[in-house]
């Protein structure tokens, strides 16, 4: 009896035209479609603008979020001098951005151009991962029962910060200023004290304690004196 040798299947390459355009839509598709390979001619894909947002701002390409594999024939994907500030590629997985799978290989292709917006780092490529925040100290450390005061909080890895709660419930608002610093204003609450958490796509930091206390009584009037009776001759 004979035997019959059928060659391996190749796995299937989809090719990338040569342009902006075209990068930008093969990598939406194929997130779409939960990964692919991705053939890029020898040529250099110029990104003009950003066509993605991921947790550390503008990315040049759309966000990878599922398995794709770059092959170039000494391919360049550059951000254009000109353009806005943008990162030019970010990967998205399940342990830092849920309900992402984001995995990048790439072979004969070169990153070059990307400038993140401040304050994030670099501008290449970021394989996404947010510390959980941590939170150190708040100020003023108590407030009034309707809340409206700004209250100051100092931590680490805050920069990300989605939410800020007083006990369950959110800060009327709230501005990041630095990855060490947000301020939020206190929303009403009940007296006593209360945990105040931030949260990132990292997770939910530690509590520290902020306290509601109720006005002070207003102080009583003294009763009015009757006037002493006039004296007669």
């Amino acid at each position: 009896m004979g035997l019959t040798a059928f060659p391996a299947t190749a796995q299937a390459q989809t090719p990338v035209l040569c342009s902006e355009s075209s990068l930008v839509d093969a990598i939406a598709t194929a997130n779409a479609a939960g990964g692919d390979t991705l053939l890029l001619p020898f040529c250099t894909y110029r990104l003009t603008s950003a066509h993605g947002r991921g947790p550390a701002g503008p990315v040049g390409l759309p966000p990878i979020t599922s398995p794709i594999t770059l092959l170039g024939m000494g391919s360049t994907i550059t951000r254009d001098p000109s353009a806005s500030a943008f990162r030019v590629m970010e990967v998205e997985g399940a342990a830092n951005v849920p309900a992402t799978k984001g995995q990048l290989s790439m072979v004969g292709v070169t990153v070059s151009g990307g400038s993140a917006v401040s304050p994030y780092p670099g501008g290449g490529i970021s394989n996404f991962y947010v510390n959980a925040p941590v939170l150190a100290a708040l100020a003023p450390v108590s407030g009034p029962l309707s809340g409206g005061n700004t209250v100051t909080l100092t931590g680490t890895h805050l920069v990300e910060a989605t939410a800020v709660r007083f006990a369950n419930t959110a800060a009327t608002s709230f501005t990041v200023v630095s990855d060490t610093r947000i301020t939020a204003v206190a929303p009403a609450g009940p007296a006593g004290p209360v945990d105040v958490t931030v949260s990132t796509a990292g997770g939910t930091s530690n509590a520290v304690s902020y306290a509601y206390v109720p006005a002070p009584p207003s102080p009583r009037s003294a009763p009015a004196r009757a006037p002493p009776p006039a004296e007669t001759a």
